[in-house]
């Protein structure tokens, strides 16, 4: 009997620190915030499921993380204007983002990987196509284009906006859509809330993040 009861109290102790530990997401994005990466570490906004994402001279810089995206803590709204600035070093293209993802999955080693939410990516494939894909991106439920190829070096301007089931990709402040994605049964509510920045190989960098609720 002591012992059941010493096995009892164990178990509630490292529950309790277990759960004492356990940080909490940072408020949900109600109004417009920005990130441009003005510091020296990834900061507590974020999740990453790998250490390859460092800050490099105000930049986020990503290399060889093969899907193991880095994920912002703060929940997206459901219709929302997502800007950021992305560029890369290697001629492979391959820049790439994830949106309404659940904010901590990841590939297991460089094995496949099916995606929570949404995944953007501009010069994919060993920079032979670009896409917006549902889910995974090796599946069917996606749109694509071949050209342009990623230039590199270039920094390209991206703007993602969600209003109800319509995904609209623009590049560059071009007023026509580079790609965009109707879904009939959109990605939204729990464990669809989230931004992630991935990568597979590429020399990729990152900067100047705006989230805006519509």
């Amino acid at each position: 009997m002591r012992d059941a009861v010493r096995t009892a109290v164990l178990v509630l102790a490292t529950a309790s620190a277990v759960s004492g530990c356990k940080v909490d997401d940072p408020p949900p994005i109600t109004e417009a915030w920005t990130d441009d990466f003005s510091r020296n570490d990834i900061g507590r906004d974020y999740r990453p499921t790998s250490e390859v994402y460092t800050i490099v001279d105000g930049t986020l810089s990503a290399k060889g993380a093969y899907n193991h995206p880095l994920w912002l803590r703060k929940a997206l709204p459901d219709d929302v204007v997502v800007e950021v600035d992305v560029w890369g070093r290697s001629s492979d293209g391959d820049l790439k983002v994830e949106v309404f993802g659940d904010g901590t999955s990841h590939a297991r080693d460089k094995g496949a990987y099916t995606s929570t939410g949404y995944v953007l990516c501009m010069g994919g494939w060993n920079n032979s196509k670009s896409f917006i894909a549902r889910g995974s991106e090796h599946g069917q439920d996606m749109t694509t284009r071949t050209q342009p190829k990623v230039v590199p070096g270039h920094k390209y301007h991206w703007k993602i906006v969600r209003q109800g089931g319509r995904l609209d990709w623009y590049v560059d402040d071009v007023n026509t859509p580079f790609l965009s994605y109707d879904d009939e049964i959109p990605y939204k509510g729990s464990g669809h809330r989230y931004f992630g920045f991935n990568n597979w190989q590429s020399d990729a960098y990152y900067d100047n993040l705006t989230i805006t609720p519509l």
